[in-house]
């Protein structure tokens, strides 16, 4: 006979009646949220230009909000718009945007707000950058079970230098990273749901070797459906998403397959594939696949101004500076006989949404195109390989002001040097160094002790960090690893855990366990206040500058 499934001591803890006041919890998780925003927009209009590819998103954010869909601009559009006007500088042609749109319509939200300034197009990632730390928070309170630990998880993420510049940037993945983030809490969240649900279905252990368990009450999991939600806009901001999405997905069917098989069912895995895996195929792929199209119903009610203008010249959209003299790609359909004819575009009703459909899928066609053929052979300064992110290989500097004459703008250097001004896109070194040792122990503990935990962190880490190892022959860049910062900084959460164990007891382990994990965080404290003049624009020294700028690769 089989015995009842007995929860593991993490389990039994887990569902004891948390002795934590909730409003205690809520209040310390949302006073380090406050605290998050109110760093992020500081001086938020600082620096008055465009930063990086803001050059790109804030014009194409304003292009949505007030054409519907992105079109293209004149040359001097971003000396026009520092000047104050937004008339004059739109062209009529759509431009071939190659990102998907969900982040620039946040964006849009922003300029609409507060207007065309760069105070308008940052906010919304200041606010995105903001909610980051409060979903941190809670997730690690629900992994650890202790609001201390998730404080020290969202502190550790407001300090961390990435997350903090991106968040004050209208760069596109500061917004990936929170619905990714929304995405794996909302799995964590149906973990626990599944197995309440499953027990509650299950009270008695299966005798039945041909039992399957509960089917009927498993199949709707509200948790699943949101993070199908989330995941589909994700991966509407950047295709990135995409992998960790599917790992995460592989990772929701052998929880649940570990469930019922705790519950003494046979072929746990088989089974579990069919009366689990296929509902929850449908909760997190198909729900964000309609998601996803539904982001693009911007560019779906304008497809006409796309097919006028793609199939009425030859298809030469990428060619200009950077771009690779390769004629097989610039002719790549000549005839451009993917997009519609007179006929096909004068449809209407269901036939007209149909075809916008198969319009959209080819311009995925062109988009896809560009990222793996035109960047291929394009290069960047500041491209990095992602075999060093974790190392903070090559930081990215998205605006510089440099020779500031002694006596201009408050600047004090000797009267044979100068002063600059920097944003350097760069983690915390702390953080990050720390963190590799983290996951690693993550790995380990996943490993060796089988800790559904640290399997999550080492599958979020390595699902958003191993693709682009494939993709190194193209320019990406460091800051695409925020996508990992999460899972590290869970990671270290983890770490801090174990070293200063659960007992509130007084102890020489204990004291030197938490020795140490305060010695980490002010060191990450300190770290980050040492960095800031190069995360905020401030003036410097050419002296005070080489002191943040440790290595010549950073340069």
């Amino acid at each position: 006979m089989i015995s009842a499934p007995m929860p593991s001591a993490w389990e039994r803890a887990r569902r004891r009646v948390d002795p934590e006041d909730p409003v205690i919890s809520w209040a310390a998780s949302l006073g380090i949220t406050a605290l998050a925003f109110f760093l992020r927009i500081i001086d938020l209009s600082t620096p008055q230009k465009f930063e990086f590819d803001e050059t790109y998103y804030a014009k194409d954010a304003w292009s949505l909000a007030h054409f519907g869909y992105v079109k293209q601009y004149v040359g001097d559009a971003d000396e026009k718009i520092l000047e104050g006007t937004t008339t004059g500088i739109w062209k009529d042609d759509p431009s071939l945007i190659v990102h998907p749109e969900v982040g620039k319509w946040l964006i849009a939200l922003g300029e609409k707000a507060f207007g065309m300034d760069p105070f308008g197009w940052r906010i919304a990632a200041v606010v995105a950058g903001s909610l980051m730390v409060l979903v941190m928070i809670r997730l690690a309170k629900r992994l650890t079970g202790s609001t201390l630990l998730g404080c020290v998880a969202g502190l550790l993420l407001a300090f961390d230098g990435l997350a903090f510049v991106l968040s004050r940037m209208a760069l596109l993945d500061i917004f990936m990273a929170l619905f990714m983030l929304m995405a794996v809490t909302s799995i964590v969240i149906d973990r626990d749901w599944y197995r309440d649900r499953l027990a509650h279905l299950q009270p008695e252990p299966i005798t039945d070797s041909a039992s399957w368990g509960p089917i009927r009450g498993l199949l709707f999991r509200p948790w699943l459906v949101a993070s199908g939600v989330c995941w589909g806009l994700a991966v509407g901001t950047k295709w990135t998403a995409l992998f960790p999405m599917a790992a995460f997905g592989v990772l929701v069917w052998l929880w649940s397959a570990s469930a019922r098989r705790s519950f003494g069912v046979r072929h746990f895995r088989l089974r579990s594939a069919l009366v689990d895996g296929v509902p929850a195929f449908a909760s997190i792929v198909v729900l964000a696949g309609i998601v996803y199209t539904a982001t693009w119903t911007g560019w779906l009610l304008h497809a006409d101004e796309y097919e006028s203008s793609y199939s009425s010249t030859q298809y030469t959209r990428f060619s200009g500076s950077g771009h690779c003299e390769d004629e097989s790609f610039v002719d790549d359909n000549p005839n451009n006989d993917r997009w519609p004819t007179q006929t096909q575009k004068d449809a209407t009703g269901l036939g007209e949404v149909v075809q916008s459909l198969r319009s959209l899928v080819n311009y995925h066609q062109d988009v896809y195109t560009f990222h793996s053929h035109y960047l291929s052979c394009s290069e960047h300064s500041y491209a990095s390989s992602p075999a060093g992110w974790l190392l903070i290989n090559k930081p990215v500097s998205v605006a510089v002001e440099l020779d500031i004459e002694p006596g201009e703008q408050g600047c004090t250097a000797a009267s044979d040097s100068t002063c600059l001004r920097q944003v350097v896109l760069s983690g915390t070194p702390v953080i990050w160094w720390v963190g590799i040792g983290a996951l690693l122990y993550s790995l380990a503990m996943w490993i060796g002790a089988r800790d559904w935990r640290f399997g999550f962190i080492s599958v979020g880490a390595l699902s958003t960090w191993l693709p682009w190892l494939r993709y190194d022959d193209r320019p990406i860049f460091y800051f695409y690893a925020i996508a990992v910062l999460p899972f590290t900084v869970l990671a270290l959460t983890m770490v801090i855990g174990k070293l200063i164990g659960p007992s509130r007891g007084v102890s020489r382990r204990r004291t030197i366990g938490v020795v140490i994990s305060g010695v980490f965080l002010v060191m990450a404290l300190l770290n980050f206040a040492l960095f800031w003049p190069v995360f905020t624009f401030d003036l410097l020294t050419r002296s005070e500058w080489v002191d943040r700028i440790w290595f010549s690769r950073w340069i």
